[in-house]
This record gives structure tokens, C-alpha cells and sequence, in this order.
């Protein structure tokens, strides 16, 4: 009989802290993994904790209770006769490393610290870790007294080395050493070994599956080697979700991925494999020269086999299937959302919803989750069963079963429409409508009251009454009117969150959710503490032109979103006229197409103002001139550094795209700035004239001017940045209409819109014809 080698890699939906079921999971992986035949199983990053511990990975009792659940796997029998490889912390010589810990029959092989951490973007490994930085020198661990009773060792090897098995050889990687440019993997399979692990904990974010695929299926296809890889599920503490599709490479080809989005807990991949394909594949690259890595890897020597004899078939390459952005925005919130409301044991959510397409998307996505939710209950996983049913009914052993997604909706989601005289009988309706078709209770409250009685308890003390613009008010005035109805909404979001279990019999309490989208929050468009404050904030990560295309997808689905979609969009916080209807659009003075394109340049290729500005130039050039790009750029600057405060109160929001402007630890800024940016501003206004003059006088278009170098030498400071366009992805969704903004407008510190009284109304005729409405 052939020898074959079974590897299983495994995806955990772990949880900080938790530290009896991360042993649970990781033990019942194990028994799985052993149940189909595997010799080596991996699991994710750090699985012992869970991820996301943050500044509990500075307290020794983190590390303590780690070895607790460490000795309870090496004294349990079901963990022998398979080579186990599990991610936790260790405190090494006073230091605090980010680990895998290999072990086989109740004995550490080696613990592997990390030799890169992870910093960039939302991850701050170095607050709490250290690189090992020591290869190729190999240290000893000396085990806690907990360890020494379970395995009756006393040192075990610390360090980064290879592991030589009866057939085989195996090196480890961890999580970001694969993204660097020299990843341990290279100079290992030079020295021979032949498969390769990586625990890692990698979030979310659109198309970033696509990356990683990429990078395993190129690092196996250059060297001849087995890649395992591990990733954790779901929301196990913080603003990202974790999406695991663990994969299993050989020699280029996939031969095992598992589910992206999926609310199942543990999930095991397996892949057989025929080590010589290995051999015969390096035997054509030996061709090429090879080179032996100078900084060799110490070798431990494990009397074990991997491979064992069997009648199983090596596994066949397969295909990846990937999910479109808008499938993953709708897919990866909504697993988030799962596992934040079945952890923080609430009874269900309470939506905002206004009718327009941001809260209508988030709308989507808690349907999503209870389409979710029902095929997963329909499928027999217990977990979710226990939890749906301890959530509606209090009892998860109850009798409850659901009729179809869109019964568990009516029991999880309520919706709430809160109006005032200026809100219209359309975005009601279309509030309405979308409630029914996704299964949402629906509720529709008049604020109006609230709104009177806090203007006239105003009015009592200073004699004075507030006006709307329309009605002859000042900005002053009209503004304050606006902020009073949006900060009431929030304060009738929570009280019905809270009230209404009460109201319908039931404990608890539901979840708020929030629905700014990133545009709003980066520019300011929002009231502090208005209903855009909530628990968490599922769309929180996306900008208005990425959730157009969204709710464009789900229009078969869910009828009612064409006329959401078809919107234009407007906060309905203004009396509506016969001269003035307000819009979104036209209080910011920009488009939310042209608020994606600065935010690109923001935060993804790290622009300030000069740099935004030069790179706008030639991607507008046939909409605007080099001068109106530069009012339209610091428009939005001013505008930013105003309202930047807002930023610092945010409703925790789930992180989809690097262009997030979230405050907590992704978008690191100071929130008082001198909003006048003198010295940029001149710069800007100094190459926009010299641009300008090119641009009068030559018919050539803006990227060759740019390419010709036109004389700006008095501009000593900013010629650098003179450069030509660069491509930026944008959503395959319809474009919109230009609107003219001031070179110079006045905000407020408490501001959702600029002065109205100097940024004029565009014209209908440009305005966007198809734009949404949002409270």
C-alpha cells in the first residue's frame, strides 16, 4: 500500500479571553483532525487567546492561564498520535513573543516565537511583542511548573527551527512573515523542507483574500512545497472580522480552501498528499541553481512519520472561487454582526432606518445575517441553533424553530422611522417597503414634540426664537435646528432599544446600530451624537459609491432598493420648498465620488493636501480646471481638519477597506488643526496658477502638461509633487454630475454643513439624479 500524508489546517472562530472555549475548539479541532487521518494539525494565530487581547497581552496572567490551556491539550490523550501545532503567547527571558508551540504525545517539540510582527494598518503587534530577532541561534524555553507536571520536561527548544520527521521535513512561518520580502519559507525550503505552516490571524478587507492566495500560490510554485495555512473566524473582540479560508498549496495548485464567510465555529480542511510530487517537482528547479541559504536552520529530530499507508487518492488541485466586493460587504458585516449579538447576549437590533441607501444597506446586511442564521440552523449546527434560540426566546434549549429568514428577521431587527415635519411620505415609504420585504419589524415614531419642546425651552430663557433658513434664520439658527431633530433621533433610537423587549413582554435589550457611511465621517457631514452614535456600525468602513454598488446588486432581491437607489440624497433636516430641497451633495460642496477619490489619496497613498491636489489635477482634468481642483481640494481640507473632533466619538465601526478614516487605531490624526493650512494652501494656489496658465494656452491634455514640466521655479517647496495620474480603483457604478464648490466657506466646530448661506445650491440641472437620503 502507497504512503500518503493527511495535513489538516484548521479555522477557529475564537474569542479574547475566553480561555475555556478557545480549549474547547481547539481540542475538539484536534479530535477532528485526527478523526480524518491527519498526522499535522495547524491552527491559527495566537488561538489560545484569541487575537484581539490588546493590552491584556502586557498582563502576566494572560500568559499564565495560556500554559493552564496548554497543559490540558498536552495531558489529553486525544492529542497524541498527531503532531499539533497551536498559536499562543510567551513570555520568554522577561520578553513577550507572539508563538506557535509544536507538540507530539504529551512532549514540546520546539516553541517558535514570530520574527516579524505585524504593525502596519489596524495591527500593533510591538506594543505588546517582541520580534525574535536571534536566528539563526536557537534558545531554551524554561517550562512554568504547570508545563513540567504535564510533560515532565524542564527545557524545550526556543527558537526558529526546522522539525525532520521520519519522511519529511517541516518549517514554520507565522502570519506577516509571509507578506515580507524575505520570508522564512525561502531560505527554508532551500535547506530542504518540504511543507511549510502559517498560523495567522488575518482580518477581513475587500480583495484581500486575493492577495493572500497570490502569495502561497507563488511561494509554492517558485520552491516546490507544501503550504498549510491557518486563519481565525469571525468577530472575536474588535472592529475587524477575521475570515478565515484556510488553504492547503502544492507546487502552485490549491488543494483545499475553506469557506470565507461562514458563522460554524471550527472548521477542518484536509488535503492528501504524495510527498514525492514534491521531489519531482524540485528536481526541475535544482536545474535552475538553487542556492543553500548561508544562515542554515537548526534541525530537531522528531521520530515520527507523517505519511502512513492507506488507500486514500492524493487530492486534486481545484479552482478558487472568489465573492465580488459587494458579496463581501454584505457576507463579512453580517458574520460580525452575528457573533457581536450572540456574545454580548442582547436580544436583537434596533436600525434607524431613514429610507436612505446607507441605512438601507445596513438594513441588507442584518438580512443578510438571517439568511445566514436560518441556513446554518437548516444545516444542523448546534452552536447557532442554541444561540438563535437562547436570543428570541431566552431558552436555548426552547422548542423554537424558524419558519424561513425572514421570520428570525422579524424577531431580531426592528426598524425604526422617526420623523419630523420636514421628513417626506417617500423616504417613509421607502422605509416601509424595504422593512417588509426583508421580514423587519417596522415602527414609526413623530419626533416632533421633542424637537418643539426643546426649542421653546430655548426660547423661554432668552426670549429668542430660532428660524430655519427658509423661514429668514440665520446659519446660526438654521444649523442649530438641524443638530437639535438629529441628536433627538439618537436619544429615541436608545430609549426604543431598550424599551421595546420591555414593551413586548421580553428581557433585555437591543443592539443600536449605526449606518455614517465613510464619506460623512471623514468630511464632517454628521451631528455629533446623533443617531450615527450607536453600538456598532456595520457599514462604518464603506464609502457612499462602494454601498451604491451594493444595494445595486440586491435590487432583484429586495425591490424596494430601487427606489432607494434612484434617491436623491438628503438629510430632510430643512423645511422643503418650491425654490430649495436640501441634499447632501450640495451642503458639501462635493460629490461622494469626488469625497472616494480624495479619500483614496488620503489615507491609501498617504497625501496631504499638496499631494491630493497634484494627483486630482490630471484624474479631473475633464471636468474641472487646475483651479477649481485646487478650491475643490481645500474645500475638503478645511472642511476635514473642522471637523476632525468628530472622529474621536465614532460608533465602533467594522473595517472593510484601507480608505477608512476610523479613529481608534486605523486612521491615527490630531483632531485640533490649523484649519487655514496656510502653507499648503499657497502651495496649492501657486502650481494651480501655474498649471492653469499651461492649461489656457495649450490644447495638450493635463497628464502631458504635467509630463512637460511647466516652469513653476518659484515654487521652491512643492515641485516634486508635480506628477502625472495614477490609476485608482472605483466601483463599476454610474458616476456622478460635478458640483460647483466656493473657494471659501465658513463651518462651525459643531457643523454637519458648511455656511449654506455661502455654498450657493448647484444648479438642478447638475445636481445627482440618482442619489439617496439618509437621516
Amino acid at each position: 500500500m502507497l504512503k500518503r500524508t493527511v495535513l489538516a489546517t484548521c479555522t477557529l472562530n475564537q474569542w479574547v479571553l475566553d480561555f475555556e472555549g478557545n480549549f474547547q475548539r481547539i481540542h475538539e479541532s484536534i479530535r477532528i483532525a485526527k478523526e480524518r487521518g491527519a498526522r499535522y494539525r495547524l491552527g491559527p494565530e495566537l488561538e489560545v487567546t484569541g487575537y484581539s487581547c490588546d493590552d491584556h497581552f502586557l498582563e502576566a496572567d494572560t500568559y499564565n492561564h495560556s500554559y493552564d490551556v496548554l497543559a490540558r491539550l498536552l495531558k489529553s490523550k486525544v492529542c497524541y498520535d498527531v503532531i499539533c501545532d497551536v498559536g499562543m503567547p510567551v513570555m520568554h527571558a522577561g520578553t513577550n513573543y507572539n508563538c506557535r508551540v509544536i507538540f507530539l504525545n504529551g512532549k514540546i517539540l520546539l516553541i517558535r516565537p514570530k520574527t516579524s510582527l505585524a504593525i502596519a494598518g489596524n495591527y500593533r503587534e510591538g506594543r505588546w511583542f517582541s520580534s525574535w530577532a536571534q536566528h539563526p541561534h536557537m534558545d531554551e524555553f524554561i517550562l512554568p511548573s504547570s508545563l513540567v507536571e504535564a510533560t515532565g520536561q524542564h527545557r524545550v527548544p526556543f527558537g526558529t527551527a526546522i522539525l525532520i520527521t521520519e519522511d519529511t521535513s517541516i518549517g514554520s512561518e507565522i502570519c506577516q512573515e509571509l507578506f515580507n520580502s524575505n520570508s522564512p519559507h525561502i531560505a527554508m525550503t532551500s535547506q530542504g523542507v518540504e511543507i511549510i505552516t502559517n498560523g495567522s490571524s488575518s482580518h477581513h478587507q475587500l480583495r484581500k483574500l486575493n492577495t493572500r492566495y497570490s502569495l502561497m500560490q507563488a511561494a509554492t510554485l517558485k520552491t516546490g512545497c507544501v503550504y498549510m495555512y491557518a486563519n481565525t473566524r469571525g468577530c472575536d473582540g474588535e472592529r475587524v472580522y477575521f475570515d478565515g479560508a484556510s488553504m492547503i498549496f502544492l507546487n502552485g495548485e490549491l488543494l483545499a480552501i475553506g469557506s470565507q464567510f461562514s458563522l460554524e465555529e471550527i472548521e477542518v480542511v484536509t488535503s492528501t498528499i504524495n510527498l514525492d510530487e514534491i521531489r519531482s517537482f524540485r528536481s526541475n528547479l535544482k536545474s535552475t541553481g538553487l542556492p543553500l541559504s548561508s544562515d542554515l536552520y537548526s534541525k530537531i529530530y522528531v521520530p515520527f512519520s507523517v505519511s502512513t499507508s492507506c488507500s486514500l487518492s492524493p487530492s486534486l488541485p481545484i479552482q478558487i472561487q472568489y465573492h465580488t466586493p459587494a458579496e463581501e460587504i454584505g457576507m463579512g458585516p453580517a458574520c460580525w454582526c452575528w457573533d457581536y449579538l450572540r456574545r454580548s447576549r442582547q436580544r436583537g437590533f434596533l436600525l434607524p432606518l431613514s429610507g436612505g441607501i446607507d441605512s438601507s444597506s445596513t438594513a441588507v446586511i442584518i438580512a443578510n445575517m438571517c439568511e445566514l442564521v436560518f441556513e446554518s440552523f437548516q444545516a444542523g449546527d448546534t452552536r447557532v441553533q442554541r444561540d438563535l434560540k437562547r436570543i428570541i426566546t431566552g431558552d436555548p434549549a426552547s422548542e423554537y424553530i424558524p419558519l424561513d429568514a425572514k421570520d428570525i428577521c422579524g424577531k431580531l431587527l426592528t426598524t425604526l422611522y422617526m420623523a419630523t415635519k420636514n421628513s417626506s411620505q417617500e423616504t417613509q415609504d421607502r422605509a416601509k417597503n424595504l422593512s417588509s420585504d426583508i421580514g423587519s419589524t417596522f415602527i414609526v415614531v413623530n419626533i416632533d414634540k421633542t424637537v418643539d419642546s426643546l426649542v421653546e425651552g430655548f426660547s423661554q430663557v432668552t426670549q429668542k426664537e430660532p428660524k430655519f433658513s427658509a423661514h429668514g434664520g440665520s446659519k446660526s439658527e438654521n444649523l442649530a435646528l438641524q443638530n437639535i431633530q438629529a441628536r433627538s433621533r439618537m436619544v429615541y433610537a436608545y430609549m426604543f432599544a431598550q424599551l421595546s423587549p420591555w414593551a413586548a413582554g421580553k428581557g433585555g435589550s437591543y443592539l443600536v446600530l449605526g449606518s455614517a457611511n465613510v464619506d460623512e465621517c471623514l468630511f464632517g457631514y454628521l451631528t455629533k451624537y446623533d443617531c450615527s452614535s450607536a453600538d456598532i456600525n456595520p457599514i462604518g468602513g464603506i464609502n457612499k459609491i462602494d454601498l451604491r454598488g451594493f444595494i445595486l446588486t440586491k435590487q432583484d432581491k429586495y425591490p424596494s432598493l430601487k427606489s432607494v437607489y434612484n434617491a436623491d440624497p438628503t438629510a430632510e433636516l430643512e423645511p422643503i420648498t418650491k425654490e430649495y430641497t436640501q441634499t447632501d451633495e450640495a451642503d458639501m460642496g462635493l460629490t461622494y465620488e469626488e469625497l472616494g477619490d480624495i479619500g483614496r489619496e488620503r489615507k491609501i497613498k498617504n497625501c496631504g493636501p499638496v499631494g491630493v491636489f497634484t494627483n486630482l489635477v490630471p484624474r479631473w482634468q475633464h471636468k474641472y480646471t487646475p483651479k477649481e481642483t485646487a478650491d475643490k481640494v481645500k474645500h475638503f481640507f478645511r472642511a476635514y481638519s473642522i471637523n476632525r473632533h468628530k472622529a474621536t466619538v465614532l460608533t465602533p465601526s467594522y473595517h472593510a477597506e484601507n480608505y477608512s478614516p476610523e479613529d481608534n487605531r486605523f486612521d491615527l490624526r490630531p483632531f485640533l488643526y490649523n484649519t487655514d493650512w496656510e502653507h499648503q494652501f499657497d502651495l496649492i494656489d501657486r502650481i494651480a496658477n501655474s498649471l492653469q496658465s499651461h492649461y489656457n494656452k495649450s490644447s495638450q491634455p493635463l497628464p502631458s502638461i504635467l509630463k512637460s514640466k511647466p516652469d513653476i521655479s518659484n515654487i521652491t517647496s512643492s515641485s516634486s509633487e508635480v506628477r502625472a495620474p495614477q490609476n485608482i480603483l472605483t466601483s463599476p457604478v454610474k458616476s456622478t454630475p460635478v458640483i460647483p464648490t466656493p473657494s471659501k466657506v465658513k463651518f462651525t466646530s459643531d457643523s454637519t454643513t458648511p455656511d449654506l448661506k455661502t455654498t450657493p445650491t448647484a444648479p438642478k440641472s447638475i445636481l445627482p439624479a440618482k442619489k439617496v437620503s439618509q437621516i
